[in-house]
């Protein structure tokens, strides 16, 4: 249990406060039988004084929305939680992913989650390339079970417009999802009328606004996820490239 608390105490900044804080003392309230008074203590010590997002921080945000999400149609499906659990073993290895995995099933245990306040609280200190980055993987967790339900699209729609994603990054990240004549026009956030030079200037601006580097702060983990969205946006411009001949 050392290393459990080691690795939640380490990795946490502001999402030791506020809502998400609330979040977390209730799930570690159902863990205190297993924490010492001073790892909760060393735990509690951080709360609030890192305002910069670790990586420790985007990685509990995945968690409370991914939970959001999941329950948002009434159905905790099983392909989802192997989502989450396999993405994160992808992304931060097995032990790390245990734990998280284990403070998961306690936050979709909480029925009180505000997705506004925590919305809120991730807004104010997370950027916005790491908020589009939590989208993308909304959007995997929401079709990883073959489809992405109305209820589900309706709360990431949700989550977006808290987070201040605009309607264009919305649609252009929701289109990596679906297989539909004009995806590859939403993926760069233009209409299908638009002249091979906007296609050019359109692709131009998404591989800088998805390009992976906008995620270093976060670590060397989260630039797969990164590198996918930027594969994506390649591969639409591929294909209108093809489509158009030019």
């Amino acid at each position: 249990m050392a290393n459990f608390s080691k690795w939640l105490g380490a990795g946490l900044g502001w999402t030791f406060a506020g809502p998400i804080g609330g979040i977390l003392g209730f799930v570690l309230g159902s863990f205190v039988d297993e924490f010492s008074e001073s790892e909760l203590l060393a735990m509690n010590k951080t709360a609030g004084k890192q305002q910069s997002t670790q990586s420790g921080d985007f990685e509990i945000s995945l968690l409370v929305l991914a939970a959001i999400v999941i329950k948002s149609d009434g159905d905790v499906d099983k392909r989802e939680l192997d989502f989450v659990r396999s993405s994160f073993i992808g992304m931060y290895g097995k032990e790390r992913a245990n734990h998280a995995f284990k403070l998961f099933k306690g936050i979709i245990a909480n029925n009180k989650i505000s997705t506004r306040q925590v919305c809120l609280q991730i807004n104010k200190h997370m950027n916005h390339p790491s908020r589009l980055q939590l989208l993308h993987f909304l959007f995997g967790v929401a079709k990883s079970d073959g489809m992405v339900t109305e209820n589900e699209l309706h709360k990431i729609n949700t989550i977006a417009g808290y987070l201040n994603i605009n309607h264009h990054d919305f649609d252009s990240i929701k289109a990596m999802f679906y297989n539909e004549v004009d995806s590859s026009y939403k993926i760069l956030e233009i209409d299908k009328s638009a002249s091979d030079g906007d296609v050019k200037t359109a692709y131009r601006k998404m591989v800088k606004k998805y390009h992976p580097d906008k995620l270093r702060n976060l670590g060397p983990e989260h630039i797969k996820g990164a590198e996918d969205k930027f594969r994506q946006v390649q591969r639409a411009y591929e294909h209108i490239q093809k489509e158009r001949g030019i």
